[in-house]
């Protein structure tokens, strides 16, 4: 019986990360691996990173994060906003790994066919601390800045050719729930994101504030609305399993070396989600 992996924010460029990765294997020749965004900064770590674990496991299914979507001086593609996830959707496609714009794959190895959805959605700054719930979006970003909470998306993420991240998430939202919509009744489903979808696996965090870059309210009943057997996402750096109305969710960030280092369990870059 082959199994399903998922994995997330492998941060390959970080040193120390590299060798975790490098030693993710599979169980079986038939197991399959989820990648949920966060690979790396630059285009070529990225691509050559899932095509080497491609050559591993049977399917490899990926998401973008915030990250991939970075446009740095250290990277030579220049691609900003739209453009770049389409450049990385095709660099992947030629390396057999598969993404939010393909067909989603059908596990069919438990009690009944789970379709697995991969979805790029990004956020729209809609979960807010209560200090900020009734403020503008200004205001409620300068308040993040007042705490010392300023997420590097804000820098290096551009939009393009969308006026802002909110239309551009919006979008993704609107693309993603009519592909849902058209996955068979009697399927369940393994909704995969880089974003959670819930807000629910935000409490702990440090900075409460951070939440503004973490998802939307547009997404808070899809693990309802399609029927989800689990939700696997990464972002947070806070690898755990929750629940949210009986349906499981599992965060699966390797995360930075200074984090997985002061952890008693150290690094775990593979989760087995069935």
């Amino acid at each position: 019986m082959p199994s399903l992996f998922a994995t997330s924010d492998l941060h390959v460029t970080h040193e120390g990360n590299g060798p975790i990765v490098e030693d993710i294997r599979p169980e079986s020749p038939d197991d399959w691996l989820l990648v949920a965004g966060d690979v790396a900064e630059q285009t070529e770590a990225v691509v050559s990173t899932l095509a080497t674990l491609r050559e591993r496991f049977a399917t490899v299914v990926w998401v973008p994060g915030n990250h991939e979507l970075w446009t740095t001086t250290r990277d030579e593609v220049q691609l900003r906003g739209e453009a770049r996830y389409r450049y990385l959707v095709e660099r992947c496609r030629d390396a057999g790994v598969l993404t939010p714009e393909d067909e989603f794959p059908v596990w069919r190895h438990g009690e009944r066919p789970l379709t697995i959805a991969p979805m790029f959605l990004l956020y729209d700054y809609s979960w807010r601390t209560p200090q900020a719930e009734d403020v503008s979006l200004d205001e409620a970003l300068g308040q993040a800045r007042e705490a010392g909470v300023v997420c590097t998306d804000e820098y290096f993420l551009h939009p393009d050719p969308y006026p802002s991240r909110q239309e551009w998430c919006a979008q993704r939202v609107k693309i993603t729930e009519e592909r849902l919509a058209s996955i068979p009744e009697d399927h369940g489903t393994v909704l995969m994101s880089h974003w959670p979808l819930h807000r629910h696996p935000t409490a702990p965090l440090y900075w409460p504030e951070f939440a503004l870059w973490c998802g939307t309210e547009r997404t808070a009943d899809w693990h309802l609305r399609y029927r989800a057997e689990v939700a696997v996402f990464g972002h947070l750096h806070i690898p755990r399993t929750t629940q949210a109305d009986g349906v499981r969710f599992e965060e699966v960030s390797l995360g930075y070396p200074r984090e997985w280092r002061k952890r008693a369990r150290g690094p775990v870059p593979l989760r087995k989600i069935l």
